[in-house]
């Protein structure tokens, strides 16, 4: 069961979410926005540093339930009896594995391709968990994010298939509801801890460095905001403090998050299929098919993606408003077309039978 919080009474006891030190956060008293983010990241940087060989080690304290089962946020089912469990212990560890249930790993939820392996972030227990590694192989390096048609799901109900929400088209991975807010406010924390620590990280679709982008911002946002603290999240804040010397802000003090981070898409994702209409005919098909515009435009352009986000056809629009897409090669599923013309874009879904 979720613990929601009465966030006015947390600023009178510095005790009310758990173990926190007396005068802990007293750098970020009374701040908000930008200057708020820059005291919190001085206040949690610095850590000690757990090397990544001992992470097994850290999660006998950090992610193991009280029945001695390892707390397996991609396959765990609350109030339910989950498909299958590991204990910590090194036949449970990956390993290889061919499916679900063979072993667990070490599971970067922020992935490590987007900060390019750098340390400390590399063993940072604030987003690194227990996984099922067949599940976490499936979740790759792909964003969070809502999927109402799922490629693939997993045994407890986890998703991987297309993003739903605005701004985002292409493949995410949805956990289930209970364990969404603990992998945003783990992302809260990363963009914190590691602002203006970033020089060496890479880029993703949902990251610029440690800056997360506006429109998984806003699912995650929606995710904090749905899946309160928890007091799985309040112990492992705990734990965690006791083995690195840091805590994270969001989990002991929610409502920073919506201090710091603010939904707000860019005008092209506002204006999103405002400015561009386009139907495909025939579709479902196994043949070519007719794109028509509402409006004839003048150097566009026509994408092609299949339900994995790669890009399976290009094609310019040069002062039309009617064109074709050749189809026929392409093996049956479900397609993204996206059309792109000056800062405007839409996308519709095609089917090939």
């Amino acid at each position: 069961m979720k613990i929601k919080f009465i966030f006015s009474f947390c600023f009178i006891s510095a005790f009310c979410f758990g173990q926190i030190p007396v005068g802990y956060y007293n750098g970020a008293n009374g701040l908000t926005g930008a200057p708020l983010m820059s005291a919190l990241h001085n206040i949690i940087k610095n850590h000690t540093v757990v090397s990544y060989a001992n992470l097994y080690v850290a999660f006998d304290s950090t992610d193991i339930k009280p029945n001695g089962e390892v707390w397996d946020m991609y396959s765990d089912m609350p109030g339910g009896t989950p498909p299958y469990v590991y204990t910590n212990i090194a036949a449970d560890r990956c390993g290889s594995y061919n499916s679900e249930a063979d072993c667990f790993n070490r599971e970067h939820s922020w992935p490590q391709s987007w900060f390019n392996g750098a340390s400390p972030a590399y063993s940072d227990l604030f987003h690194l968990y227990p996984t099922d590694g067949y599940v976490n192989n499936r979740r790759n390096n792909y964003p969070y994010g809502e999927v109402s048609t799922p490629i693939w799901t997993s045994l407890n109900g986890s998703k991987l298939g297309p993003n739903t929400t605005t701004g985002y088209f292409l493949t995410v991975f949805e956990p289930i509801d209970e364990y969404k807010g603990d992998l945003a406010r783990g992302f809260f924390y990363m963009s914190t801890r590691y602002t203006t620590e970033d020089a060496t990280w890479g880029t993703s679709d949902a990251t610029n460095k440690s800056v997360i982008e506006p429109w998984e911002l806003c699912i995650l946002l929606t995710w904090h905001h749905q899946d309160t603290v928890s007091t799985k999240e309040i112990d492992r804040n705990n734990e965690v403090y006791d083995i690195q010397n840091n805590r994270n802000p969001f989990i002991d003090y929610p409502e920073w998050a919506d201090s710091i981070f603010v939904c707000t898409l860019p005008a092209v994702n506002i204006k999103e299929n405002a400015e561009i209409k386009f139907s495909i005919f025939p579709n479902p098909t196994n043949e070519n098919v007719t794109i028509i515009l509402s409006s004839v435009i003048d150097n566009g352009v026509v994408r092609l993606y299949n339900y994995l986000g790669e890009e399976i056809i290009t094609q310019e629009i040069e002062n039309a408003n009617e064109l074709k897409l050749n189809v026929d090669h392409l093996a049956k599923g479900i397609y993204i077309v996206q059309i792109n013309f000056g800062k405007f874009s839409a996308q519709r879904k095609l089917v090939v039978k």
